[in-house]
């Protein structure tokens, strides 16, 4: 099933933006590292240790700092200059991890940017690209799945 393209509205960038980013950048940082088996090669956690990044979802309002250390990703606050930028909007990061879409064509068509130590830019998006990850449906963020998930995990089950 595919989802239309959309664009997450201006007011919850704004909502978003004025709010603490620390608790979605815990969130993130913790499946990053569910994950991390998965995702880095040898050569990338050399490369990233230490290096601070920073992943935007323009439409969100959300501004994910975080770095890499010792093996762990984890949350980084008080820094401006990040090694590396990625942004993007949700829906575009959606296509990038349902691979709906590759991150060349976002790239090429300026609906993914990446800033900074380019080299390191590069060596992320090629081993996300050969990445082994679980299929990921871009209908799994309906709003009326979305909620049920949510539901199941906050109330009894009626058995």
């Amino acid at each position: 099933m595919s989802v239309k393209p959309f664009r997450l509205p201006d007011t919850l960038a704004r909502i978003a933006t004025a709010l603490p980013q620390t608790p979605p950048t815990v969130a993130f940082c913790l499946a990053l590292n569910a994950m991390r088996d998965r995702l880095l090669t040898d050569e990338l956690a050399a490369a990233l240790e230490g290096k601070a990044l920073r992943l935007q979802v323009n439409d969100a309002g959300l501004t994910l700092d975080f770095t890499f250390r010792r093996g762990r990703f984890a949350p980084q606050s008080g820094r401006t200059d990040p090694d590396l930028t990625i942004a993007a909007t949700a829906y575009d990061f959606a296509c990038l991890a349902s691979r709906s879409e590759d991150s060349d064509t976002l790239f090429f068509a300026r609906r993914l940017v990446m800033q900074g130590d380019t080299d390191l830019g590069l060596l992320v998006k090629n081993t996300l690209d050969s990445a082994n990850l679980p299929a990921f449906s871009m209908a799994d963020l309906a709003p009326h799945r979305v909620l049920r998930r949510i539901a199941n995990l906050v109330l009894p089950s009626r058995t």
